[in-house]
């Protein structure tokens, strides 16, 4: 493929190895860039008459649709592996993959800057599958399958900075109720976009954030603040909330712990990071402070609990994924903080490492300390992200049930 779409030296700076490696910055034009001190805009601005050259080829059997169909099939097969990731399954998940990265190889090079970055996207998307078959015969599968699954991420990041430009791409990122409103055929808000302060993959401690492309400066948006999970990074688990960030018009924070997880042992340290953060966006945008989720994957999920339920928490609500528990934590607590506290605990049956005992032990412990609790096991799900359960999360968290 030397040469091509996929070829790693058409990789931008800022996504190639590292993703956010560099912190170059393009500010899309016709938008206010932000000048607030180390916080820039990553995006690759296309310009509208760069996409309006695009018309006509969207169709099926032009070039560009011939590129993003398989893409699209193969990463909506890359989300389902990842919600069904065990260390037991990991044949039986490659061969769900089947011969879905087969079609990708097709790309060749091309001077559009659509395609380009279509093929940047690509590239990242056959990294993910390779290094999954790989991960089978490695000495430690699971890490190496980790490791496959963060070009998943990246490479629905590279995807993403063409939401606001390329049709399909941006009903790719949209729930299927919305697919087809008009409002989201305009001209994406002068404030909106995905943003990061100090979280390239190489940082600790930063945060990034997606404002939706309808955000209006004059009504408060209800903010999501998501924890990736023990050794993860924020700027990877953004892209769990994308979709239901843009349909729903939320505002999502995915910050980075300071460490290499977060501060279970000393939950002041990153609790004190994440108010920083929300001064930060407060200083911003408009946000509704009633409406205010924390919410978190394994050990983000535990510090979910360990720092939402504390007296001083700005959280109105808590969705912890996957978290350990410990009845200790409720004396953390008080039962001012827990009474008719709205909490959304999710837990798969099939967790490999904390047990489904673990959850509805967190279940019937914080149900008679007076939370406001909704427990969803999940059959078939093991220590892994339900992306598929996030609408009901978000239906329970908008008031919308």
């Amino acid at each position: 493929m030397g040469g091509g779409l996929c070829d790693p030296g058409n990789i931008p700076r800022h996504l190639r190895g590292d993703v956010g490696s560099a912190q170059s910055q393009m500010i899309p034009q016709g938008r206010q860039a932000w000048s607030r001190p180390g916080i820039v805009c990553h995006w690759r601005y296309f310009p509208l008459d760069s996409m309006e050259q695009q018309t006509g080829r969207h169709e099926k059997g032009n070039p560009m649709q011939d590129v993003l169909t398989p893409l699209f099939i193969a990463l909506d097969t890359l989300g389902r592996i990842a919600r069904m990731m065990h260390p037991r399954r990991l044949p039986y998940l490659v061969a769900i993959l089947g011969d879905r990265d087969a079609a990708l190889t097709g790309a060749t090079a091309s001077s559009d800057p659509i395609q380009q970055q279509i093929g940047v996207a690509t590239t990242f998307a056959l990294q993910a599958c390779a290094g999954l078959r790989a991960a089978a015969d490695a000495d430690n599968p699971m890490a190496e399958t980790s490791r496959a699954m963060r070009q998943y991420s990246r490479a629905l990041e590279a995807l993403a900075v063409l939401a606001d430009t390329v049709p399909e791409v941006g009903r790719y990122f949209l729930e299927p109720g919305v697919r087809d409103d008009p409002a989201f055929r305009q001209s994406p808000a002068a404030d909106s976009g995905i943003f990061h302060s100090g979280n390239a993959t190489n940082e600790r401690g930063g945060f990034s954030v997606i404002v939706p492309p309808l955000y209006d400066p004059l009504k408060p948006r209800p903010v999501i603040v998501a924890l990736h999970g023990g050794s993860g990074h924020g700027r990877l688990f953004l892209w769990n909330w994308l979709t239901e960030a843009r349909s729903r018009s939320v505002i999502v924070i995915a910050p980075t712990a300071i460490g290499g997880t977060w501060s279970l042992m000393e939950p002041a340290i990153d609790s004190q990071n994440l108010e920083a953060i929300l001064e930060q966006v407060r200083g911003r945008w408009n946000v509704d402070p009633t409406r205010m989720l924390l919410t978190g994957m394994s050990d983000g999920g535990t510090f979910t609990l360990l720092s939402g339920l504390a007296e001083d928490s700005p959280f109105t609500h808590l969705a912890p994924v996957a978290a350990s528990f410990h009845p200790m934590l409720l004396a953390m607590s008080s039962p001012r903080r827990l009474t008719g506290l709205p909490i959304h605990l999710t837990h798969g049956a099939q967790d490999w490492m904390f047990p489904v005992s673990v959850a509805r032990t967190a279940h019937r412990a914080l149900a008679a300390a007076g939370a406001a609790i909704v427990y969803r096991e999940i059959a078939d799900l093991s220590h892994a992200y339900p992306r598929d359960g996030q609408g009901e999360v978000l239906d329970w968290f908008l008031g919308n049930t």
